[in-house]
């Protein structure tokens, strides 16, 4: 459960936000902007996009799994683009759903 270990170590107001946004993309998939984005080139994997305060921006990569929502990886995001360690990281941890 790393996405459940990180979000533990993150401040309760970060908490609320990025849990408001996965329960938004939970219950009301399919989601789309600002919410939720497809990642291009990587097939089945989703992110929830949430803005922190202080301009910071947390991403959660998903994907669903018979029938749920599989919370992946979660990061700070610090760059414009998402880092491929991340997008590896996410496709390795989906890929052994399987």
């Amino acid at each position: 459960m790393p996405v459940r270990d990180w979000l533990l170590g993150l401040s309760d107001a970060d908490k609320k936000r990025i849990g408001d946004d996965i329960r938004a993309a939970e219950f009301g998939w399919p989601i789309g902007m600002p919410v939720c984005r497809r990642m291009k080139g990587h097939e089945g994997l989703w992110e929830v996009r949430t803005d922190l305060l202080d301009q910071r921006a947390a991403r959660i990569l998903f994907c669903v799994f018979a029938a749920e929502m599989v919370l992946l990886h979660g990061f700070i995001k610090k760059t414009k683009k998402t880092p491929k360690s991340d997008l590896d990281l996410a496709g390795k941890r989906m890929r052994g759903l399987t």
